[in-house]
């Protein structure tokens, strides 16, 4: 199996500068940096033709052609995609929309939710089909079970443990790295997420508040202490050396399934400072999003001209506040999402489609 490395004059399929493709079968090639598979009949018509002009700045439309001459069932098969719902190709009408919204605006304000990290292997709650409330009976932890209960905090901890490694290694897909380029261009002037992956981050975005935490953090929850996650790990390996539980599974917030042997066995250290127990820096189920965070990303908001919601359904009222807010002030909104959201009512205009589709279609001018 052979690497080939092709240089294009600005834009492959998802990603900026080249395209990286190595081959995994005869029929089949993926692109290293997106992890798109693509059948080699496309990819050799493309550049035998050396039509470097379909990854152009202004060859939105041509992009968007090719993308959806690449079939569901190929797509389907890589594995950062296993998680996004099935959908309809999106429409050069819906494309031509959205690129208007961006256009008429100049301090975007973003709300993103779980359906932009599918496309880097994390699998949300709601999608159809593919999220844990349709694959699974589990539920995610109350945050008075976990307060009230040891157990509960032992089961937590040691999925959590078996689960980091993968969840840590996750990385941002091409609609992180997109909204991370918008702001470097002062397209986005804002960018509020309900997740807890810090892949935004990750991608280069700097002005970010994560609305719901950060996975990435461990605080104590009776004083101030806090250890970063990485941290933390060590001090759980430490604890826990015969801990050789894996799973292939994962779940939205980092966990996965264990035996309760391994979970019995388990060791959980209490906070150093205090003798308290510690929490991951996130909003639980059953808990709220702190008075002073809602309120600083009401000022964000207040400072923006639009809003653009990517990947959620809105169903949850901790982010579907500041669609209302939003309404308040008369903002424009839009919305690009597989499903329908709870903010349908409101929105000038929602894309049915998956956000590594469409971002990467949109030029700034």
């Amino acid at each position: 199996m052979s690497a080939i490395t092709i240089k294009i004059s600005n834009h492959c399929v998802s990603f900026p500068n080249m395209f990286l493709l190595k081959q995994i079968q005869y029929h089949k090639v993926f692109c290293k940096l997106c992890h798109h598979r693509y059948c080699t009949t496309y990819v050799n018509k493309l550049f035998s033709s050396n039509n470097s002009n379909l990854f152009s700045r202004d060859a939105a439309s041509n992009r968007h052609d090719f993308i959806n001459n690449i079939s569901y069932s190929t797509l389907k098969y890589c594995s950062n995609l296993a998680f996004v719902p099935r959908h309809e190709p999106c429409s050069n009408r819906h494309i031509e929309d959205l690129q208007e919204f961006v256009d008429n605006s100049k301090k975007l304000f973003v709300l993103t939710g779980a359906g932009i990290s599918t496309e880097s292997g994390i699998p949300d709650y709601r999608s159809e089909g593919v999220g844990l409330y349709a694959t699974s009976t589990k539920r995610p932890v109350q945050i008075k079970e976990f307060i009230s209960n040891a157990s509960v905090r032992q089961s937590y901890w040691a999925r959590n443990y078996v689960g980091w490694s993968r969840f840590s290694s996750f990385k941002p897909n091409i609609t992180h790295i997109t909204l991370a380029q918008w702001e470097q261009h002062g397209k986005v002037s804002h960018i509020v997420t309900q997740n807890v992956d810090t892949l935004h981050q990750k991608a280069g975005s700097i002005n970010v508040t994560e609305l719901h935490g950060s996975l990435h953090d461990v605080r104590c929850m009776q004083c101030q202490y806090s250890i970063s996650r990485t941290q933390f790990h060590h001090t759980l390996s430490s604890l826990n050396p015969r801990m050789a539980a894996q799973s292939q599974d994962i779940r939205p917030d980092g966990d996965v399934e264990l035996v309760q042997d391994d979970v019995s066995r388990f060791v959980v250290p209490c906070c150093p400072s205090c003798g308290g127990f510690l929490k991951p820096h996130v909003v639980f189920f059953g808990d709220n999003v702190p008075r002073a965070r809602v309120e600083a990303v009401k000022e964000q908001l207040r400072q923006s001209d639009a809003l653009l919601a990517l990947g959620s359904s809105l169903q949850v009222y901790s982010a579907y506040r500041f669609i209302l807010y939003a309404a308040e002030l008369k903002l424009p909104m839009a919305a690009v999402n597989i499903g329908l959201t709870r903010a349908d009512a409101h929105l000038s205009l929602r894309v049915p489609a998956r956000c590594g589709h469409v971002l990467p279609l949109i030029t700034l001018r």
